[in-house]
């Protein structure tokens, strides 16, 4: 059959031949817009489901600014709308989502907060050391589900089942020590609009150092650049282009929380993120409680502080081709409550338990002598509510021979606050201590108690600020230096108890939680204690039992200040 193209105007048939090559040309033309990922993350929400009082300074701002905020239906709310810009979201976390939480999500095990991520769409977080607060058994049964756990007081009670997490938990670094292999996965991969992004999980090193020993026994903790760095062959064999850290390590930086690219960074993470595969451009990070977006030789860090009250927003933009990072932008944003209305789900979820924990919650406990008694410490490393959960653990096991109570000032998760009249409730007392660790006694020498106190002080020499200092029992006192060279910061002769030098060569039967106990914040000189016994009694418990004694007896505990039991000169 045999046609002719018409002519239009001026347009010959070879004009218009090539016209339609190029249109041609141009449908079989790759598109060439870059793909551009969103992620949202969070780190250390540790069980904080409900909207609470928080504090922030903008950038650019001296006056801080307070607000109520943060919470799972203001943060779902804000995920919810910005699944609107982006259907393919991916939301991801930096570890610590649950352990030390409050009331309301501890008293059922943390379950209500596994249930509300997997709700907002999580689809992805690194370990943190305090998944492990309650042992590897409990941890595997709220990854995987079931009912089966150390704490069956709290286990199920709030659904009657558990399901587990609908999300993954990662850590190419914690390796059984049976098989040396990866104990849980080392990554996850999703497929996002075409790309391939896997999520490489890693927490902390030192993490044995963080929970109680025999809670992770069975478990390696390898460096944190190795466990990540083998992952890559294997994922880039899986066609994986985009590569992403989630890790629980941070740093601590001057620079305010929504400072782009800052650089003043400096904590373990930095040394982690300089030793990585070139191919990884992005780590979002979590455990030191700080929000920063940092550039490290080229890559973005990221971590949005703690306890919802920021989410990070970061954008990856690839070349459409190849699929290779362009650019990353992220942002840091307070998670103030706005206009969208949360999630129904959510609002029942945490409905649920409020209802199902308020009873015991709002159960008073006794009156103090002041609305709030601080955990802040001093110059020195002393705070008030230090020196009374110290001296209520004497106390308990004081008939069983204890002379001096040690605690350790991580492990006081909150100030102890009050309702009107000065009222503390269980809720505010079990946020204080939320581990359920038990007392335990033993013997130390004065020459090894001296070498305690130098082991804590040793661990100011970076930060300073006294930090790492233990909380001491009544009349037990000394005095440190600052200025003097490790191991010799301790003034020999100030190490009194009831004004009376310590004996070098003198045995003391002394009490600490079982964490520290068992060497637990590095302070390894427990673990040279002799006849060791673990009460089983919990620090909790004894801590309302010895606030409510004093209350009945007309002697409410409590004061604005430390009582002075150390000391600090320099």
């Amino acid at each position: 059959m045999n046609f002719s193209l018409p002519v239009f105007g001026r347009l010959t048939r070879t004009t218009i031949s090539f016209s339609l090559s190029l249109m041609l040309l141009a449908c079989a033309t790759p598109k060439t817009e870059p793909v551009v990922l969103n992620l949202v993350a969070i780190n250390d929400l540790h069980g904080h489901i409900e909207k609470e009082k928080f504090s922030y300074t903008p950038r650019g701002e001296k006056t801080a600014k307070t607000l109520v905020g943060g919470g799972i239906e203001t943060l779902g709310a804000n995920l919810a709308a910005w699944r609107k810009e982006d259907k393919d979201l991916i939301f991801v976390g930096g570890g610590d989502l649950i352990g030390a939480s409050p009331a309301i999500s501890s008293l059922f095990a943390d379950e209500p907060t596994l249930h509300a991520l997997g709700r907002m769409g999580l689809r992805v977080s690194a370990l943190g050391n305090h998944e492990f607060d309650h042992g590897l058994q409990e941890l595997q049964r709220q990854i995987h589900g079931g009912c089966e756990s150390p704490r069956p007081d709290r286990a199920c009670k709030f659904d009657g089942r558990f399901p587990g997490t609908q999300f993954s938990y990662i850590a190419s670094n914690v390796l059984s020590k049976q098989t040396q292999k990866p104990f849980f996965p080392a990554y996850h991969v999703e497929e996002v609009k075409g790309v391939k992004i896997a999520f490489i999980g890693a927490v902390l090193r030192d993490t044995p150092f963080m929970v109680a020993g025999d809670k992770v026994k069975d478990l390696s903790f390898i460096d944190e650049a190795e466990g990540i760095n083998r992952t890559i062959p294997v994922l880039k064999e899986m066609g994986v282009k985009v590569f992403v850290v989630l890790i629980h390590e941070g740093v601590s930086s001057p620079d305010v929380f929504d400072q782009f690219a800052c650089s003043q960074i400096k904590g373990p993470i930095v040394d982690i993120v300089k030793r990585l595969d070139p191919a990884i451009k992005l780590i979002v990070s979590g455990h030191s409680h700080t929000g920063f977006v940092c550039n490290v030789e080229g890559r973005t860090v990221t971590q949005a502080q703690m306890y919802g009250h920021l989410l990070t927003r970061i954008s990856i933009k690839l070349d459409a081709t190849n699929h290779q990072v362009m650019d990353i932008q992220a942002k840091n944003m307070v998670m103030e409550p706005n206009s969208a209305p949360a999630p129904e789900e959510l609002s029942n979820l945490l409905h649920k338990a409020r209802e199902g924990s308020k009873a015991i919650i709002a159960e008073p406990v006794a009156k103090l002598a002041v609305p709030v008694i601080t955990r802040k410490l001093n110059p020195a490393g002393e705070s008030p509510l230090g020196n009374i959960v110290a001296d209520a653990q004497l106390a308990a096991v004081k008939d069983m021979g204890a002379q001096i109570a040690f605690m350790n000032n991580k492990g006081i998760r909150s100030n102890l606050e009050t309702l009107a009249g000065n009222i503390s409730t269980y809720g505010q007392n079990a946020t204080v201590l939320p581990f359920g660790n038990t007392l335990v006694l033993m013997s130390l020498t004065g020459a090894q108690i001296r070498g305690l106190l130098e082991q804590q002080v040793w661990l100011d020499e970076e930060s300073q600020d006294g930090r790492n200092v233990l909380q001491v029992s009544d009349g037990f006192t000394y005095i440190w230096d600052a200025k003097r060279k490790v191991g010799e910061r301790v003034i020999p002769d100030s190490v009194k108890l009831n004004g009376i030098a310590l004996d070098d060569q003198r045995e003391y039967r002394i009490v600490a939680n079982n964490f520290i106990a068992g060497g637990g914040d590095r302070v390894a000189m427990f673990l040279q204690g002799k006849n060791v016994i673990d009460t089983g009694i919990k620090d909790i418990d004894v801590f309302m039992s010895y606030i409510k004694a004093h209350d009945q007896a007309g002697t409410p505990v409590g004061s604005d200040k430390p009582v002075g039991r150390v000391k600090r000169i320099n």
